[in-house]
């Protein structure tokens, strides 16, 4: 990856303002963004305490140690399209309601607006950027899209037979990552903070999602997906689309991935890892836990590879 050695790592705790505190007094940073959040919403339902004091609270502690520490330091907030919710209309802009249906959600919108009381309150440049759902090889394999994805590379080379998955009919606006951080940026350079949805403008279903990644590697999905309640949330969003006008007319950013080629990126990366895995070579994902890449073993049948 090769930047490792270009970065200094400060360990801190979201939910210890002493630590964040600490941090930006050794680092002495321009800027700060803030993606940390317990993400997961499923998990956020069985863990919704939690949930609001590491999505929401901890937004209010970095708020305030930018305050006392050097308010000049600008502020990014990685808001949610969750913050919607089930909305009445069929796509979500900077001024639609919010509604959110999930502990995380409801955990967003506080750090969303949080963010623009120190705004309004203290001057502090500190802007929220809506997200919608930005994916990438490098997304956790809990959520739906690399749980797909993983599933189906496994599936390709015989090492699985089946995926179980919850809502197939749910409708998301998904995008690629690495776009969506080039916004965040561009947004950060403004003279002035504001608020913008980042999204395609396209809304695809999970089925939608799971049909396409099937039919890269030649087969039917119908064969090998099973609905499972357990996966099923208590409360759902069913559809979600976002209108990336205003981020087009003032940042001048546009998505360039379509929908079947990020799956396709997704797939085609899920499928190398575990065709390194067969040939006795180790995951990626292992490296951010083990930089120097010395001491990473993947294990086969009980013998190490490496």
């Amino acid at each position: 990856m090769g930047i490792y050695s270009k970065v200094h790592l400060i360990p801190a705790d979201l939910l210890d303002m002493g630590s964040l505190l600490e941090a930006l007094i050794i680092s002495k940073p321009d800027e700060v963004y803030n993606l940390a959040a317990q993400s997961f919403v499923s998990t956020a339902f069985e863990q919704p305490i939690g949930n609001a004091e590491i999505t929401g609270l901890a937004v209010t502690k970095l708020l305030e140690s930018i305050r006392h520490v050097n308010p000049k330091i600008k502020f990014y907030q990685a808001s949610s399209s969750e913050m919607f919710g089930n909305s009445k209309l069929n796509i979500q802009n900077e001024k639609t309601p919010f509604a959110p249906a999930s502990p995380y959600a409801a955990a967003k919108l506080y750090a969303h607006e949080i963010t623009n009381t120190y705004k309004d309150a203290y001057g502090i440049f500190a802007t929220s950027c809506i997200l919608f759902n930005h994916e990438s090889p490098l997304r956790g394999i809990e959520f739906v899209t690399r749980k797909i994805t993983n599933s189906v590379a496994q599936i390709k080379l015989g090492l699985k037979k089946e995926l179980r998955l919850g809502n197939l009919e749910a409708k998301r606006d998904w995008g690629y990552a690495p776009e969506y951080m080039e916004a965040i940026h561009k947004i950060m350079q403004l003279k002035k903070p504001d608020t913008f949805v980042i999204s395609t403008g396209e809304s695809h279903s999970v089925k939608e999602f799971v049909k396409l990644s099937f039919e890269l590697i030649g087969e039917n999905w119908k064969k090998f997906v099973k609905v499972d309640k357990k996966f099923l949330r208590p409360l759902d969003v069913n559809y979600l689309c976002g209108d990336h006008k205003k981020a087009s007319d003032n940042l001048g950013w546009k998505p360039k991935v379509t929908f079947e080629k990020l799956v396709k990126i997704m797939i085609d990366e899920d499928v190398q890892r575990w065709e390194m895995f067969l040939e006795g070579q180790t995951f990626p994902w292992d490296a951010p836990l083990y930089p120097d890449g010395k001491n990473i073993q993947v294990k086969k049948g009980g013998k190490k590879l490496r």
